[in-house]
């Protein structure tokens, strides 16, 4: 599963690694422990006059479906099974069509020790490059409101999830892996254009172990662990 990541990155920054657009107000906070229901920047692509535009976006970590009554079901929607997406109510229709990419710069997880502690680890890539998971994204509206207010309209997104790789580092830390995306993988799962949802899906599970299997791993200190604590220390290796 994938419950805090880190990301730290500056609009500007994110658009050049992502070869996106980005509003010129668009504001991003820095953060090294990002929890379930926080704003996060989000990659997507739309058609505009005919043209694709890939766009950094912020949204709601936790998709809220458009039939949902209140936006409170995103607490439990920050993730997707790989395994199910297409079939389940939550998700299916976004993963058909509003596919998104969540950009982090690592992520925690905890492994359960012998004397049954939790060990937090950081993962991320070696060289500090940015990680980009596939996500999907949805927009619900606010019954109450009018469709011309601007803040009648809730921009949500999950991180899809598989199982971690049957042998490895990753294997012994937990039994879900966030589904990571390269840049080719991405361009197609990006693309709006109506296609087979299991197709794209498959391709980028295939490759997803591979990717993973670059990462690095490193334990932290248990500070990670309360969400009030955010400064880069949290990322610092412990011995």
């Amino acid at each position: 599963m994938c419950g805090r990541y880190v990301m730290a990155r500056a609009v500007g920054d994110l658009v050049a690694e992502l070869e996106a657009e980005a509003d010129a107000n668009l504001e991003l906070r820095a953060s090294w422990n990002v929890a379930p229901t926080t704003d996060v920047p989000i990659v997507l692509e739309r058609l505009v006059d005919g043209v694709l535009h890939r766009q950094v976006h912020v949204a709601k970590w936790g998709l809220v479906p458009r039939w949902a009554k209140d936006p409170g079901v995103a607490v439990r929607a920050f993730n997707a099974r790989s395994e199910t997406v297409l079939e389940k109510p939550t998700f299916r229709a976004a993963a058909k069509a509003r596919r998104c990419a969540v950009p982090v710069e690592g992520y925690y997880e905890w492994k359960k020790l012998p004397d049954g502690k939790k060990q937090p680890y950081f993962v991320h890539t070696k060289d500090g490059s940015l990680i980009t998971f596939a996500g999907l994204y949805e927009w619900w509206k606010d019954p109450g409101k009018d469709d011309a207010d601007p803040e009648a309209w809730l921009l949500s997104c999950t991180i899809l999830t598989m199982e971690s790789p049957p042998e490895g580092e990753l294997s012994t830390l937990h039994d879900r892996l966030p589904v990571p995306l390269d840049r080719e993988a991405m361009a197609e799962w990006l693309n709006p254009a109506p296609g087979e949802a299991a197709g794209l899906l498959d391709m980028v599970l295939a490759e997803a172990h591979q990717l993973a299997a670059a990462w690095q791993l490193d334990p932290v200190g248990p500070d990670v662990g309360n969400v009030r604590n955010n400064s880069p220390e949290l990322t610092v290796p412990v011995c």
